[in-house]
C-alpha cells in the first residue's frame, strides 16, 4: 500500500524546507539565495526537487515578485509549524545542557557590527561551549527577520513604529553626530541650523537603513531638502566618501571608534545633535528563550558600562584631532 507520508519523509530535506521559506518570506529566489549564502541555481535545483517531491506547483511568477500557488500556502503552514517544533527541542536541548554547549543565533543592523562581535567575543570567552552566528544587514531586513522570529536576538537603533510584537530593552548609548571632513568649511562653526546643512552635499545611507529615516525626518522638520550626492550601503563607505570630501554625513559614534589620533574626521557643532538614541536588544514577544539566549541578554546589560567608556575615548579622540 502506498503511503504518501512515508514518500514525504524519504525525499523531503530540511534544507529543501529552509530554502522554500526563505523564497515564501522574501518573495524572491535570489533575495533568499542571499541570505542563505547558496548560489541562484541550487536554490532552484532544490525548489525543483521540492516541488517534484509534493507534485504541483509552489510558487507563479507574477511581475517581478515569486508568489505561493494554494499548494505553497499550505506548504508554508506546515514549515512554520516543522521549524517551531524544532526550535522548541533545539532550546529544550540546551537548557538540559546548560551554559557547557548551546546556540545563540544574533541578528543586528549594519551598525552594530562596531561592537556587536567584540561582546559576543567575550560572552563566549566566559562560555566556551557555546557556539554563535551573527547575522549582519540593515533595519529593514532585521524586523523582516524578528517579524518570522528567525533568530533568538536582534540589536536595533530603535524601537520600530511598525506593528511588530516584540519586547525590547535598552542597554547602551548610541549617538549619532553630524560627520565632516576636517578641512570643511563648516569645521569650527558653533549652533550650526539644520537649514544650513540642506546648502552642502549630503551622504545617505540606503533605502531601509534607520540613520536614512533620522536625516529625512530632520530636514523635513526644518523645511529644506538634503542635497543628496550618493546613496552607499555602509558606514565604512560613507567615511571613505567624506575621506573624499564628498559631503557631510550623520554617523552613530560606534562607526569612528576605529578611527585613528589622525582621522581627518571632524564632529560638526549642529543644532539638535547629538541624537542621543539608545542601542536595544530585541526578541519576539512572547518567545521561550533558551538558557543561553537569557544569559546573553544579561551579559548585555553588563556590557553597557564598557560601551559608554569607548563611546567616551572614541569622542574625546576625535574632538582632539
Amino acid at each position: 500500500m502506498f503511503d504518501p507520508m512515508l514518500n514525504l519523509v524519504r525525499h523531503l530535506s530540511l534544507r529543501q524546507l529552509q530554502v522554500f521559506e526563505a523564497i515564501a518570506r522574501l518573495g524572491s529566489f535570489t533575495k533568499a539565495a542571499d541570505e542563505l549564502y547558496l548560489t541562484q541555481p541550487t536554490v532552484s535545483t532544490q525548489i525543483k526537487r521540492l516541488t517534484d517531491v509534493i507534485g504541483m506547483p509552489l510558487f507563479e511568477q507574477i511581475g517581478r515578485r515569486v508568489h505561493l500557488t494554494d499548494a505553497g500556502r499550505e506548504l508554508e503552514s506546515a514549515v512554520k509549524d516543522i521549524f517551531s517544533v524544532l526550535d522548541r527541542f533545539e532550546m529544550t536541548i540546551s537548557d538540559l545542557k546548560g551554559l557547557k554547549r548551546g546556540y545563540l543565533r544574533l541578528c543586528v543592523i549594519t551598525t552594530a557590527k562596531y561592537f556587536a562581535p567584540e561582546v559576543l567575543g567575550r560572552f563566549c570567552q566566559l562560555h566556551a561551549g557555546v557556539d554563535v552566528s551573527l547575522k549582519v544587514t540593515n533595519r529593514d531586513s532585521v524586523l523582516e527577520r524578528l517579524a518570522a522570529n528567525k533568530d533568538d536576538l536582534y540589536i536595533l537603533g530603535q524601537i520600530p513604529e511598525r506593528d511588530l510584537e516584540l519586547s525590547a530593552h535598552a542597554f547602551a548609548p548610541n549617538p549619532l553626530y553630524v560627520i565632516a571632513h576636517r578641512d570643511h568649511p563648516l569645521v569650527g562653526e558653533r549652533n550650526i541650523p539644520i537649514a544650513r546643512l540642506a546648502e552642502e552635499y549630503f551622504i545617505m545611507r540606503e533605502p531601509g537603513s534607520g540613520i536614512r529615516d533620522i536625516i529625512l525626518t530632520l530636514f523635513q522638520q526644518a523645511e529644506v531638502r538634503p542635497r543628496v550626492r550618493m546613496e552607499l550601503g555602509s558606514n565604512e563607505a560613507i567615511k571613505h566618501a567624506i575621506y573624499g570630501q564628498l559631503g557631510l554625513s550623520v554617523l552613530s559614534l560606534h562607526s569612528l571608534a576605529q578611527e585613528g589620533p589622525h582621522s581627518p574626521l571632524r564632529i560638526l557643532d549642529v543644532q539638535g545633535f547629538p541624537l542621543e538614541r539608545q542601542w536595544y536588544v530585541a526578541h519576539a514577544k512572547g518567545k521561550e528563550l533558551s538558557v543561553v539566549a537569557r544569559a546573553f541578554l544579561e551579559f548585555l546589560d553588563a556590557e553597557g558600562a564598557e560601551l559608554r567608556k569607548q563611546l567616551d575615548s572614541t569622542l574625546v579622540r576625535i574632538k582632539a584631532g
